[in-house]
């Protein structure tokens, strides 16, 4: 049979794919330049210890559950022996436009950043190790199921949401309102860090954040544009649209700060930034430019709102990731109802088109069911994890500073002893002056 593979869309798929790995760098020096320095590795760290973790289960059996065919007709979980070490994947596949190792690859980074994001909640204050041991079972048991659920789209055989009929083009329920509940109840079956929320844990590095937040927003167009498999107009539509909506999203999130507080700040455009990209991925492909301003505006002045909720209710997410994953999930992932425009390359009117409650019917379905899910088994996860090894560490290493107690590093070398060799061999030698005195 003669190939179909076209060299644009594999291009277009593969330069995607790399976006996206972009993005985690850009999650951790995101996530990094909010945290205290004292704990700016740890943070770094973690986002990227996911990455390496989840990057091995992926390839192991992540993708078999993800994208094998369905366990019966259910559409709840992949064949987790059909693309086993990614077995049987290296030859031409006729019947697509790109290599299936390029999807592979696309996904892959999906599911390491997805995880990373959990991060966020728990900073300042988990160990490293029950941390890695988190990421690697949170993946197997709550992102690799989801995943099939949302983005297997292999007809009978494919995941039960998209077969519903749920519009997801990128991710909206599957990343960012799975992350975000999870974040949410690892936050609080970890507990509050030391001193929150009297003691004042504002960002130690501001520009940090935002170089941070600017290579989110350019990798996503990998996220959400790539997410059309080939170089089209489904691809321009969601770039395009990806881009208003941040726009919007960071005005929104502006003039609520300057509104509510008086000053409209960088950490709140940063936050705006992403807000916008988080709400517009489940539509990005679903409304028009319009839709994809309001949705956008929409998304970042709840969101803006949305992270105050942890003082009233009491939960210490250390970096919003509730306030700007979950609720920018929910919100993007419900207005398709309403802006989704069959003039759009999804093709479906929302309520505002004329397409009555329907679709906003089986878009609060799929959010649902993926917080409910994802919610419930984190808690298992993160309650067996306390009892067997301990999530948080010693008081006395969260104050004195993670970096240094869990890594033996400090992200500032600041004394004489920053010009040469790595910290450790620093140490050792200090160890060694002060016995021969």
């Amino acid at each position: 049979m003669e190939s179909a593979l076209n060299t644009g869309d594999t291009a277009w798929l593969l330069t995607s794919a790399a976006l996206v790995l972009l993005m985690i760098p850009g999650l951790a020096f995101f996530y990094g330049g909010m945290v205290r320095a004292k704990s700016v590795l740890n943070m770094l760290m973690m986002v990227m210890g996911a990455l390496f973790v989840v990057g091995i289960l992926w390839v192991l059996y992540g993708y078999s559950m993800s994208f094998g065919d369905s366990y019966g007709q259910a559409g709840l979980l992949g064949n987790i022996t059909q693309y086993l070490g990614l077995e049987g994947l290296m030859a031409d596949n006729p019947e697509v436009t790109y290599p299936a190792m390029a999807f592979v690859a696309f996904q892959a980074m999906f599911a390491c950043l997805t995880v990373g994001l959990v991060a966020g909640a728990v900073a300042d204050r988990m160990k490293y190790v029950a941390w890695l041991v988190f990421a690697g079972v949170w993946a197997t048991l709550v992102y690799f199921p989801v995943a099939h659920w949302v983005f297997n789209l292999a007809g009978d055989n494919g995941g039960w949401i998209f077969k519903y009929g749920v519009i997801d083009f990128a991710g909206g329920t599957a990343v960012h309102i799975n992350a975000g509940i999870a974040g949410l109840m690892l936050a609080i079956i970890i507990g509050k860090r030391v001193g929150w929320p009297r003691t004042p844990m504002k960002p130690h590095n501001l520009t940090l954040v935002m170089i941070g937040a600017a290579l989110l927003w350019f990798g996503w167009f990998g996220f959400n544009a790539g997410s059309a498999t080939a170089a089209n107009n489904t691809a321009a539509v969601a770039f395009l649209n990806t881009f208003a909506a941040t726009c919007a999203a960071a005005i929104g999130w502006l003039a609520t700060e300057k509104l509510r507080d008086g000053h409209a700040t960088s950490l709140g455009a940063a936050s705006g930034v992403v807000a916008g990209l988080v709400a517009i991925t489940p539509a990005c492909a679903a409304v028009s430019p319009m839709g994809a301003l309001a949705i956008g505006l929409i998304a970042g002045v709840l969101c803006a709102l949305a992270v105050g909720l942890k003082y009233k209710f009491k939960y210490d997410d250390s970096l919003d990731v509730v306030g700007v994953h979950l609720v920018g999930g929910l919100v993007g992932t419900l207005l398709i109802g309403l802006f989704a425009t069959a003039a759009s390359p999804t093709g479906i009117d929302g309520l505002l088109y004329g397409g009555g409650l329907d679709q906003l019917w089986k878009q609060a379905v799929g959010a649902g069911a993926v917080l409910g899910y994802s919610l419930v088994v984190t808690a298992i996860i993160a309650f067996v994890i306390k009892v067997v090894i301990g999530l948080r560490v010693s008081k006395d290493d969260e104050v004195a500073g993670i970096d240094l107690a869990v890594h033996a590093e400090t992200g500032y070398e600041m004394g004489d002893s920053g010009g040469g060799g790595t910290f450790a061999g620093v140490g050792h030698a200090a160890r060694n002056a002060t016995e021969e005195n």
